[in-house]
């Protein structure tokens, strides 16, 4: 086997196998943005995709975090889908907008509707508003997937402390400072400001690139000579050949 078919068999055995583990972790029920703003509120999506290739999601229950719960959480409706939100009792009540908040929602279910369940193949995403978010750390929603096959698929393992991934993972939404994710947006002012002194740096690299195109200019022309020297060089000398004395 030649040199380049094994080249080409090694990348296609290696791009197997990388598609074929990233698979897996693609297709877990995640929350969408990853991060939200401490303290404020928020519009989450929960992605659902289907992984059975022969049933269907027809159920998909997401339980907020009991440690951080919050006080105001809607729902936006999805067509072909029933929504039944659980509300619990709160163990600490919290306090939003100058009231206290003793109970607040700690379960949504979506049921499919006839013909609306996820097919093999494809995903549906459910959008929750929510907030005020806790002040720090993040929300871990446990998930439980729900199949026409009756199988159940259980999204609620918690993020590992060695940042691996785990089996089963549950959808987790991390709370940042306000301001943490939009830094660049939020600071037009020293950008455009700076943005003056950035020509003479792009006016110099300019300079730089002709400066560099008419010195490798300069070396081909040498070496153009030096050849064109040393083939005249090469050329046989020209001997002179006295003349025959005309005979008498």
């Amino acid at each position: 086997m030649s040199l380049f078919k094994r080249s080409a068999v090694v990348g296609a055995t290696v791009a197997g196998l990388t598609l074929a583990l990233a698979l897996p972790a693609s297709a877990h029920v995640t929350v969408n943005p990853g991060t939200a703003t401490a303290g404020g509120y928020s519009k989450v999506t929960f992605r659902v995709p289907n992984e059975s290739d022969t049933a269907s999601t027809t159920k998909v229950e997401v339980n907020l975090p009991a440690d951080k719960p919050v006080a105001s959480v809607s729902v936006r409706p999805v067509v072909g889908w029933d929504v039944v939100t659980t509300i619990s009792k709160l163990a600490t009540p919290l306090e939003a907008h100058g009231a206290k908040i003793n109970e607040a929602v700690s379960k949504i279910v979506w049921t499919a509707k006839t013909d609306s369940a996820i097919k093999p193949h494809q995903f549906q995403e459910f959008d929750v508003s929510m907030g005020p978010l806790p002040a720090s750390g993040e929300m871990v929603f446990k998930t439980l997937q729900f199949y026409s096959d009756g199988n159940t698929v259980r999204w609620i393992d918690e993020p590992t402390t060695d940042g691996s991934e785990p089996e089963s993972p549950a959808p987790v939404l991390k709370l940042v400072a306000a301001g943490a994710t939009d830094t660049a947006a939020a600071a037009p002012g020293p950008s455009a400001a700076a943005a003056p002194e950035a020509a003479p740096a792009d006016d110099s690299s300019g300079s730089n690139a002709f400066g560099i195109a008419g010195l490798v200019a300069g070396v081909l022309a040498l070496i153009v000579a030096m050849l064109a020297y040393a083939r005249s060089g090469r050329r046989p000398e020209t001997v002179a050949v006295p003349e025959k004395p005309a005979d008498k």
